[in-house]
């Protein structure tokens, strides 16, 4: 039987091809705790620098330091702890990424707990094993996502970049404009993601307007949703518009 042609005269056995796998230690940098250089485990993110640790891990590394272990920024003067937040989405593609990571981190718990005479929290109680089923199914049937939001995300952006001032160049277009944040977080915490999204040099000052609204870095985006009210809104989304400027001269 002749392969099927397309109008273009080549095959189209490249439909039924499945993608290659890549091996894990391409993602050794993302899920990989620089501290420990294990897998993540309660995956700790520093909101000043977007850097992620283990939990444990950076809080002993925070009784003696107050620096990012990655980037020396200056987490707190004197709370480092303050500044961290747990990341539990990246926890999940941890999890997902690396067989029976989650199954051993629960049995080592229950194990903490019983060699001290302690009730196991329901929270790291193992199920019993049930029957494994495998059904094969087609690509088209996969579901697009198996990552649930965390509630503590309760905040869409939507990222408009208006220009840059004459004089600054070399920068990454921002190809994520639409991120699901914390309201909690502040202008800072954006202007922070938007300078490693584009990889923008210090030189520049980056302003972002809500609205008329020139917004201040130490702002929450709670708050400022409130205040702005619906017409700071599309969809459901709070719109942010920034630039890149040069600083004031004194």
């Amino acid at each position: 039987m002749l392969p099927h042609l397309n109008h273009e005269g080549t095959t189209n056995d490249s439909e039924d091809e499945e993608e290659p796998e890549r091996p894990l230690s391409e993602f050794y940098p993302y899920i990989r705790c620089a501290l420990c250089s294990h897998f993540l485990i309660d995956a700790t993110t520093i909101i000043e620098c977007l850097h992620t640790f283990c939990k444990s891990c950076i809080v002993k590394h925070f009784f003696y330091n107050n620096r990012c272990p990655t980037c020396s920024t200056v987490v707190h003067q004197t709370q480092p702890t303050y500044n961290i937040r747990p990341d539990r989405q990246l926890q999940d593609i941890v999890y997902k990424m690396v067989p029976f990571l989650e199954e051993s981190e629960r049995k080592q718990m229950c194990q903490f707990y019983k060699e001290r005479g302690l009730d196991v929290p329901n929270t790291v109680v193992i199920s019993p094993p049930g029957p494994v089923v495998i059904k094969r199914q087609k690509k088209e049937n996969i579901p697009p996502s198996v990552f649930t939001i965390p509630p503590e995300l309760d905040v869409s952006l939507l990222l408009e970049f208006v220009g840059a001032e004459e004089g600054i160049a070399n920068y990454k277009p921002l190809e994520r404009r639409y991120v699901r944040v914390s309201g909690e977080a502040t202008v800072r915490h954006v202007e922070i993601f938007i300078r490693r999204m584009m990889e923008l040099s210090s030189a520049c000052q980056v302003d972002v307007v809500c609205g008329d609204h020139l917004l201040d870095h130490f702002q929450s985006l709670k708050d400022i949703q409130s205040f702005v009210g619906e017409e700071a809104l599309q969809d459901g989304l709070l719109v942010l518009h920034f630039g890149l400027v040069l600083p004031s001269q004194p």
